[in-house]
């Protein structure tokens, strides 16, 4: 095992060499990318300088792969509270603070308690002070206007908002395969 577990995750292209997702990032870790190569269902574009061996084998460990059959995205994202998130940011449509995931919730611009639905349409990313503030009021009621009007995103917006919130990790290797405005660190 390289350096005793140490992490080498490879980076995940679809055969059209973008990233299968931005956010989350799309990695597999070391010992998947490696069951990939040997089923031929990867093509390494990058290596890791630390090796794999076996009694009769050895080989680097892939950092950048890609997919050898075209994934198709999604057209229509999932509505879950996270996609919620991303859509909006993650900032509260109310006072305009960027808050971490854990501090967030959603608010339905029309409550439930007056015949509000939970769709894409409906729902925003609030701080839990302003969903308390704004309660089962309309925003006319209590000049809480959402700062974007709530609907439903494409994938190709969602993936592309996530960029803008680069993983903690982003190896040397993968810089000519990501395009995002900060630097990468090693």
């Amino acid at each position: 095992m390289p350096d005793g577990g140490f992490n080498y995750p490879a980076l995940v292209l679809n055969a059209d060499f973008r990233p299968l997702s931005y956010f989350p990032l799309s990695t597999w870790n070391w010992q998947d990318a490696v069951k990939a190569v040997f089923l031929d269902r990867v093509s390494v574009l990058s290596e890791y300088d630390r090796e794999v061996r076996s009694p009769s084998f050895s080989m680097r460990l892939p950092s950048v792969i890609a997919l050898r059959d075209f994934i198709p995205s999604a057209r229509m994202p999932a509505f879950t509270r996270f996609n919620v998130f991303l859509r909006d940011g993650f900032t509260c449509q109310y006072c305009d603070f960027k808050r971490a995931a854990p501090e967030l919730t959603f608010d339905h611009v029309i409550p439930r308690a007056r015949g509000g639905r939970t769709s894409w349409e409906n729902v925003v990313t609030a701080c839990g002070a302003c969903n308390l503030r704004k309660g089962s009021k309309l925003p006319r009621e209590c000049n809480m206007i959402p700062r974007q009007e709530p609907r439903r995103p494409t994938s190709w917006e969602l993936q592309d908002r996530g960029r803008g919130f680069p993983p903690n990790y982003l190896h040397e290797s993968w810089r000519d395969f990501l395009y995002w405005d900060s630097e990468l660190e090693n």
